[in-house]
């Protein structure tokens, strides 16, 4: 590596470069060696002018002809070149005087740029240029990400250092047992088949040589791509399997289904009968709780699918041992939906035991918090529902036994330890819940440490969803529904973007739309309509409170920012509007459109889209809306959302402590997520060392995120 590149302690001794470094996080040899190039450059050959067409990118040697400044129409620095075959002129808008000392005439340079055609002949506007006559380079020129201050000729020379420095120190031994590799990273050498190994991978994405297909490189299917591609997704399905195992090591309490026993009456009482689903998911979480190792399972369900009574049947079976459950909901809303139908279910039956279902937030009264915490310490809260409070440090549990995390990618790794930490002796039992349904390649890979259920069944009784598409020019029509909808008796929600860069802004947003459908939907001599206003900077108390209205039927419309995604259960709403829809995410908007349909009534959900100045929306926005009306299937949204976005939208606060993946692509490499995920438990068995090396050298220290 450059001794300039060095790291140094002292910050005010860092050159910008240095600093801009730091900022891109490539502070150490592996870090630049593994800063790959997006793009290269062809710089190993030159080109005649005369054999361009307009807009192709050409390296020649040329004469300058004349150099002159010119004033009209604006400053410019103007250069005609010749390089034997034809003449250019060069446009430099921003140049120094050193610049045209270099493009005197008479001088041989050696110039590169994209060529356009035109009535004054052949132009390059700020070409890139150097002496003629260098020799020609024998690799492709790698284009890396880079930030202000780090120009590309710095970037390149700390990058080749950082591979050279990683290289000697041995970071890219094989650590894959070479029987083992994919087809994909091999190539055919003399009719063998022959694996690119790792460090022969680095190196030639860094510098590739000319005769390689620009294709595979940029679409990363090259096999050299595919050896850096199959080296991550191992690392991921290693540290996986690995924090699996260990966890399988722990003990946690070991609970029996008893005959008579809490888990049967709650069956008994249950106003509803279960889905096939219902009850399958119910006998995988029943056969974990009754083994002596922790259980740690994701529920993943549609909008409605009833996770909840599932949910409370896996409660019942903890408290019948004489444990305690809590459960953890991200909003006080959702925790207190969850409260209201426990209560239902469950009271009546934990009475008798002289045991309650205790209520646990941040924005509860002293007095009743006190209570409330007192219950918990002495196990008479067999069931302790609530938010973040949950897992406060004065929070004492008797006996926890399971902990149940509704929306789970809402909650960070370290709240997830912590409630894990609440029991004594041993580790509680988890049950994380997602509304959001897993895609199999993400279920595969950032949750390979998972057992998975799914709820793939809606009860009965629940009314398909119409969704349409309606432009914001026609809002008015869209008014004109809602009253003939609430004339019908029905309740509306009317959703606002989030926008993430000003609360101010969103505010504002919510508060002028309730305005407006508030005087709209008041007309003289019309029946009088509530319009009710709820967003994030209310206190717990005022949400609560318009929430109950609207809950009860008192109030017509609901305009909200995003708040009422999850948890809010209103069977009499039957129409759901969603302004700027353009600017949600599909899982988000499947999320907001189940809160509709929930009862008897036909029910729709309108995305509203802002056309723009231009008339049109951008491709990813149309693909989204698109998916959103021609399917209702979350687990077919969850899929084309993983295409259009990727996994962040999905994995939320679990990626804490873990990057995504940096190289491989879960739509596209399905098929090495196979492989490693088939290898990953062999080489734990077989080749423990190798796979020590492996994850230490792709994830270090961040596999710790796992053990939540």
């Amino acid at each position: 590596m450059p001794a300039d590149v060095k790291p140094s302690t002292d910050r005010k001794a860092l050159s910008a470069p240095q600093k801009a470094l730091r900022k891109l996080g490539l502070d150490r040899a592996i870090d630049l060696a593994l800063h790959l190039p997006f793009r290269y450059e062809d710089e190993t050959q030159l080109s005649r002018l005369s054999d361009a067409r307009d807009g192709d990118t050409v390296q020649i040697d040329a004469t300058v002809l004349s150099c002159e400044i010119s004033y009209k129409p604006r400053r410019q620095l103007l250069v005609v070149v010749d390089d034997g075959s034809d003449t250019c002129t060069l446009r430099f808008f921003s140049f120094y005087p050193n610049q045209q000392k270099a493009l005197a005439v008479g001088n041989r340079v050696r110039l590169r740029g994209e060529v356009r055609g035109g009535f004054m002949g052949r132009t390059m506007v700020h070409p890139s240029f150097s002496v003629a006559g260098a020799a020609l380079p024998n690799a492709l020129t790698p284009v890396y990400a880079t930030s202000a201050g780090l120009p590309q000729a710095y970037l390149r020379k700390a990058v080749h250092g950082g591979l050279v420095q990683a290289s000697r120190s041995g970071a890219f031994s094989d650590t894959i047992p070479e029987h083992a590799l994919p087809l994909s990273v091999c190539h055919s050498n003399a009719g063998q088949r022959q694996p690119w190994r790792l460090e022969q991978s680095l190196y030639f994405l860094h510098h590739p040589t000319p005769d390689v297909s620009l294709a595979q490189l940029e679409d990363r299917t090259h096999p050299a791509w595919q050896r850096l591609k199959a080296e991550e997704l191992l690392a991921q399905q290693l540290s996986q399997l690995q924090a699996k195992r260990e966890r399988d090591l722990l003990k946690a309490p070991q609970l029996t289904l008893r005959q008579g026993g809490l888990h049967e009456q709650l069956l008994g009482v249950l106003p509803f009968g279960l889905t096939r689903a219902q009850h399958r998911v119910g006998e995988e979480i029943a056969q974990d709780l009754m083994r002596p190792v922790p259980m740690h399972r994701l529920l993943q369900g549609d909008v409605g699918s009833g996770k909840t009574v599932v949910a409370a049947l896996a409660a019942a079976l903890a408290m019948d041992g004489g444990f305690q459950c809590a459960l953890m909901a991200p909003t006080e809303i959702l925790a207190e939906q969850h409260f209201r139908k426990l209560i239902d279910w469950l009271e009546p039956l934990l009475t008798p035991l002289g045991k309650r279902v205790a209520w646990l937030t941040g924005s509860q009264k002293k007095k009743e918090r006190t209570e409330m915490l007192a219950l918990v310490a002495s196990g008479e809260a067999a069931l302790v529902v609530g938010t973040h409070a949950v897992i406060q440090e004065q929070v004492q549990f008797q006996q926890l036994a399971l902990a149940i995390i509704d929306e789970q990618h809402r909650f960070g790794v370290a709240q997830r330890l912590a409630l894990r930490a609440k029991m004594h002796d041993g580790e509680p039992h988890m049950l994380m819940m997602s509304a959001t349904p897993i895609p199999r390649t993400l279920a595969m890979s950032y949750y390979a440490d998972l057992d998975v259920s799914t709820l793939d069944e809606l009860p009965p009784g629940r009314t398909p969803v119409v969704t349409k598409l309606v432009s914001d020019a026609r809002r008015d029509e869209l008014i004109e529904r809602i009253r003939h909808q609430l004339s019908q008796g029905r309740q509306v929600y009317w959703v606002c973007p989030l926008i993430e860069e000003s609360e101010a802004l969103d505010l504002t947003n919510a508060t002028q739309t309730h305005a407006l459908l508030s005087q709209a939907l008041n007309s003289p001599g019309a029946a009088p309509v509530k319009v009710g206003l709820l967003h994030s900077r209310m206190t717990p108390a005022d949400k609560k409170a318009e929430m109950a209205q609207f809950v009860s039927g008192d109030m017509g419309v609901l305009v909200s920012t995003t708040v009422i995604e999850v948890g809010v259960d209103v069977p009499n709403a039957s129409l759901m509007v969603i302004e700027h829809a353009e600017r949600f995410g599909l899982s988000q908007l499947h999320q907001l459109r189940g809160r509709v349909g929930r009862g008897a009534a036909a029910s729709a959900c309108v995305l509203m889209y802002a056309t723009g100045e231009n008339g049109r929306l951008s491709e990813t926005a149309r693909e989204r809306l698109r998916a959103m009306v021609e399917t209702s299937d979350g687990f077919e949204i969850a899929r084309r959302d993983l295409e259009i976005r990727g996994p962040g939208e999905f994995l939320g606060a679990r990626q804490s402590g873990a990057p995504l993946l940096r190289f491989a692509d879960l739509t596209q490499d399905s098929a090495l997520l196979e492989w490693a995920r088939e290898l990953a438990p062999v080489m734990l068995d077989q080749y423990p060392e190798l796979a020590k090396r492996h994850i230490e050298r792709w994830l270090g220290g961040k596999s710790d995120f796992l053990k939540a």
